[in-house]
């Protein structure tokens, strides 16, 4: 297993220059938003992510979907007060700043700037910003999401100006929606454009614009409050059902962590200093190494095998447990993806794709994931010979000499009565059944044409019918 090297680790952990752990230290670089959609950036004092008690599978799937964004986002399901929200709001505080063009609306990469941006063109280079995260309400209008005209230029100076909305705000960040469930349809077919498509497009109103959207969609739901809709269920990469321990020690550490930042937000916070940093600079080591992991053919045969198994529609998840894979190859340090990190995929991004009955509990069946790895095809080490036998590739190296017994035992083998020689092997032990008694064979006769079964139509000389059949000439 490959570690990654230490040249490479220590120059990413430089780039993480940051005032608080994800939001960069520049000087001059104000990241609030006095107009403009509600931007969440890091917020001092907010309840820090490693402080979440019991909720390691959920931090898992945030942290992976934060290294890789191709990965297409987190649903959260649980029961109320499970602290969905409150890890979903803190994970800003960990994230890497990104650089974007100063003064572009949509965020735009100075390294590979969009030739289509409303903005643009882009020159010059770029500037750190913190990360966002832009809350979707569900009660948000279309105007709101998609953006729609500017009205204060078009009334005071008559010029039809395009004024952006939550998706232009969301780009390469993070779009959370709470209560995703009771998302209006109509604002759910505009979710449903903007992940196919990675770009939105307005048309209204004299304002004809298409700008990039992409970003991470993160949902929290209460199951209680009804299910999701399966076109928008199918776009969330990752799903986790989180429920409240019921272990009195993790609940009592809880409530300890809770009344603890409440009563001195400011302690609390600095208590956890070190592992909030200490985790976002692993986040930025994983999106560095994420580029040379390797996924192996018998890695991607096993994924394909798991998959199939679960019986589940398209090949959405077969891309996504893949992404997922690498993604967690990458969390741990490695260079090469293993079983252990097919199955953190397959546990994160195959329960709500797998088909089910109305009436089945949603989540994934350990026992029949742990079968189909076992059945599956091992990933292999790219860095092993796969040809077997020495390095010529002629198959052995040296070959055992064979002894002389074992050319005796063939020499003295019996041949079959039919002068083919009999396989050699091992004397049967034990009891032989013999030969049955003989019997006489039964007859079977199929009846046909002439003297056959009884029937109107049937081709026989019968009581009650006659043979059909071509007629001679004068025959009546």
């Amino acid at each position: 297993m490959k570690k990654v090297p230490e040249a490479r680790a220590s120059a990413a952990v430089r780039r993480v220059a940051v005032s608080r752990y994800g939001v960069p230290a520049v000087a001059g670089v104000d990241t609030r938003s006095t107009k403009g959609p509600p931007m969440r950036a890091a917020v001092a004092n907010s309840f820090p992510f490693t402080a979440v008690v019991g909720m390691d599978e959920l931090q898992l799937a945030l942290a992976l979907a934060a290294i890789s964004p191709a990965i297409g986002g987190v649903l959260i399901r649980g029961e109320k007060g499970t602290a969905k929200s409150t890890a979903v709001r803190a994970l800003t505080e960990i994230l890497p700043p990104v650089d974007v063009v100063p003064g572009c609306r949509f965020s735009c990469d100075p390294g590979r700037p969009d030739p289509t941006c409303p903005d643009g063109p882009h020159t010059g280079d770029g500037e750190p910003r913190a990360a966002r995260l832009v809350e979707l309400p569900v009660g948000a209008t279309e105007d709101r999401v998609l953006g729609s005209l500017h009205l204060e230029k078009a009334l005071a100076e008559g010029i039809t100006a395009y004024e952006p909305g939550l998706l232009a705000a969301a780009h390469r960040g993070l779009l959370y929606v709470d209560e995703v469930n009771l998302l209006h349809d109509h604002l759910v077919d505009v979710l449903l454009d903007a992940a196919a498509m990675g770009r939105a497009t307005v048309e209204r109103d004299g304002v004809s614009v298409t700008h990039p959207a992409r970003f991470v969609l993160v949902g929290t739901m209460n199951p209680e409050e009804g299910e999701l809709r399966p076109q928008l269920l199918d776009r969330f990469g990752l799903t986790v059902d989180v429920v409240a321990s019921r272990d009195p020690a993790v609940r009592v550490e809880v409530m300890r962590a809770r009344l603890g930042y409440e009563a001195d937000p400011d302690a609390f916070v600095a208590r956890y200093d070190g592992p909030q940093r200490e985790l976002a600079e692993r986040i930025v080591k994983a999106r560095d190494l994420l580029t040379e992991v390797i996924l192996t053919d018998a890695a991607l045969r096993q994924i394909a095998e798991i998959c199939a198994s679960f019986d589940v529609d398209g090949m959405r998840a077969d891309l996504v447990t893949a992404r997922t894979a690498v993604a967690h190859a990458a969390w741990s340090g490695r260079t090469v993806v293993e079983v252990e990190d097919v199955r953190a995929a397959a546990k994160l991004a195959l329960p709500h794709r797998r088909r089910r009955n109305p009436f089945d509990a949603p989540g994934l069946d350990q026992d029949q994931l742990e079968e189909a790895i076992n059945n599956s095809t091992p990933p292999e080490d790219p860095d092993d010979d796969p040809t077997p036998g020495g390095p010529d590739g002629s198959g052995g190296g040296d070959a055992p000499a064979e002894s002389p017994e074992t050319d005796e035992s063939a020499a003295s083998t019996p041949s079959s009565p039919d002068g083919e020689d009999a396989v050699p092997g091992p004397a049967p032990s034990g009891n032989v059944a013999g030969s049955s008694e003989p019997y006489k064979a039964r007859l079977l006769s199929v009846q046909t044409a002439g003297a056959g079964v009884a029937g109107r139509r049937s081709r026989a000389l019968t009581e009650v019918g006659r043979v059909v059949g071509e007629r001679g000439p004068g025959r009546a």
